[in-house]
């Protein structure tokens, strides 16, 4: 049996710990490694079985740095958590695979669609799902809201009520993308952690809510079983080169039924933690599909409303 690598894993104890219990349970020989550029000084480095030190994923040296380590310690599955390996890590597929190793990122192309929020927007119409309304910024009706067509952790963000907050900063930023604002007043909140075979199918859909945030990442949530489940499973049942965890966001109005996507992440969420101990198991089903080569179905045995309240802990060394 080979070992699982979880990359660029630094602060993300909760997901090397769900692995971990995974493996004791399915099969103990299979060792939990992580990379970070300072091991030292990364958490997960005092959880996992080792803690690999590699370079920035945006050197050139990245890729083969990785695979060698891969290699050297009989790794099998590469599972990436931050999105600016998605698409070196996706071009890197074959590559890996040549040596037996299974990098769990979905196919460039997909990967490209979830990191520019522009055609992020083409690939939710093209699947019956509504996106918040473009707003001509010359001509603005507020409130607005504007983005990063390529941001993440919540970072550039702007939520414009009246015409002296549009400054020329912000008119002149061309990453910038405007739209209608989405009242939180009247919408709630969704991070929907799903699971897509080797097949490219769903197997598992777990909406939660996301009740707080901070930077970007839920700090107290809850599962909820409700009309999302049955809305993306009828429009995103099948995604072309689509696999392992991928999270999506939407608001919805419960009171109107009215559902905005907003992101796709096509990796594990900060907040997948709380799906897993709802009993969305995805480590399990990674190993069973990869390493124990069993066929999966979609299934949803999974809590509703388990409520998580995160706060903060420490690793003294």
């Amino acid at each position: 049996m080979k070992n699982i690598l979880i990359t660029s894993a630094g602060k993300r104890v909760a997901l090397v710990r769900a692995f971990k219990e995974t493996v004791q349970a399915l099969d103990p020989s299979i060792r939990i490694y992580c990379t970070d550029m300072n091991p030292e000084m990364a958490p997960v480095t005092y959880i996992s079985d080792k803690c690999f030190c590699v370079p920035r994923v945006t050197d050139a040296v990245y890729p083969a740095e990785l695979l060698k380590l891969c290699v050297d310690n009989n790794v099998g599955l590469v599972i990436p958590t931050i999105d600016t390996e998605l698409a070196v890590l996706a071009s890197c597929k074959d590559r890996f695979s040549g040596y037996g190793i299974k990098v769990i990122v979905s196919d460039s192309g997909f990967v490209q669609i979830c990191r520019d929020k522009r055609k992020t927007n083409l690939f939710f119409e093209g699947h019956g799902i509504r996106i918040p309304r473009p707003v001509d910024k010359h001509n603005p009706v507020f409130p607005l809201f504007a983005k990063p067509y390529d941001g993440s952790l919540s970072t550039n963000i702007h939520v414009i009520r009246h015409s002296d907050e549009l400054t020329q900063e912000i008119l002149d930023d061309p990453k910038l993308i405007f739209m209608e604002y989405v009242d939180k007043t009247v919408y709630k909140e969704f991070t929907v952690d799903m699971y897509y075979g080797i097949d490219n199918r769903v197997k598992c859909i777990i909406p939660r809510e996301r009740i707080e945030v901070r930077a970007g990442e839920i700090n107290k949530g809850r599962t909820v079983r409700n009309e999302l489940v049955s809305f993306l499973k009828g429009r995103l049942d099948h995604i072309d080169g689509c696999i392992g965890c991928i999270c999506i966001q939407l608001f919805y109005n419960l009171k109107t039924g009215d559902i905005i996507g907003i992101e796709i992440n096509p990796r594990f969420g900060g907040g997948y933690p709380l799906s897993y101990m709802a009993g969305g198991n995805y480590p399990e089903y990674l190993v069973r599909e990869y390493f124990f080569g069993e066929e999966l179905v979609y299934g949803d045995n999974w809590k509703d409303n388990m409520l998580m309240l995160r706060y903060d802990d420490a690793v003294f060394v």
